[in-house]
Formats: C-alpha cells, structure tokens, sequence
C-alpha cells in the first residue's frame, strides 16, 4: 500500500531537502520521479543534484537529455513515470493525487512551511489522500531533524 509522507520544509530549502530524501530512496533500490509544479526549478533541481555534496552526484535525467529507462531519478513537470519509480516526490507546488499515489510505494510532498498558500493546499491534499484510505505521515522539520507531528 501507497504512503504518502508529507515534509514541512522551515529551515532548509527543497534543494537540499531533496537530494538527502532520493539518496535515501535510491538507498533502497527504488527509482524516483522528481515533479516540479515550477518549469523553471527543474534547472535548479538539476544543478542541485549534481552539485549537493562534494564528493557524491545522484545520477538522474530529464526529457532534454532522453533514455528516461535508464535513469535512477527522473525530473519533470509533466505526470510521467517513464523509469518504473516507486517513488513520486512533489515540490514547488506539484500537488499528490490520491489514484496516482497509490500506484507508488511512497509519495513524498516537500512544501515551504512559511508559505500561507502551500501549507493550505499540503492541508487540502492531507484530507484528500486520508479519505481516500493511504497512509499519510506529516514531518516538519525542528532543531535541524525531521519530528513526526501525525500520521493516519
């Protein structure tokens, strides 16, 4: 069954957030999907998973550089899941929807906690994805680690 995992970001930006979350994924032998609600993070995105720590990169790919098979993590705007992942990770105000979460193993949703419009709409997407019966945990981030704050 699907989980859906919600991240209230307060102390670090999703570029940083996210490279530590795919590592984990990758980790454990999943691919992932990287989807911005902002066409013009993905350059961003991209430069920041080359460039995250100094001595590691996370290999992934885009539609401008092809062979989506091929790769562990795969950013895009777009609904696709073109590299099989199991798991999907939202950010800059891509939205969770409940039927396609479930076709993952996690959905990860980063969202700026001082932002008034995200912390709604991660609200509105919480109460989706609960009704529709997945697991859902809520993190927000304290003292510089992630605490658990609710879970359904």
């Amino acid at each position: 069954m699907a989980e859906v995992w919600f991240y209230q970001l307060t102390a670090t930006p999703v570029e940083q957030v996210a490279p530590d979350l795919l590592e984990r994924a990758l980790a454990r032998g999943w691919r992932a999907v990287l989807r911005s609600g902002l066409e013009p993070a993905l350059a961003m995105l991209d430069a920041a998973l080359w460039s995250y720590r100094d001595d590691a990169f996370l290999p992934h790919g885009t539609a401008a550089m092809g062979h989506a098979e091929r790769q562990p993590v795969w950013l895009t705007c777009g609904n696709e899941n073109p590299n099989g992942a199991s798991l999907l990770m939202l950010v800059f105000g891509a939205r969770v929807d409940p039927g396609e979460a479930a076709r993952y193993e996690r959905v990860c949703l980063l969202f700026e906690g001082g932002d008034s419009e995200a912390l709604v709409a991660a609200r509105e997407d919480w109460k989706a994805v609960t009704a529709a019966g997945l697991a859902a945990r809520y993190w927000a981030q304290e003292g510089g680690r992630w605490i658990e704050k609710a879970r359904n």
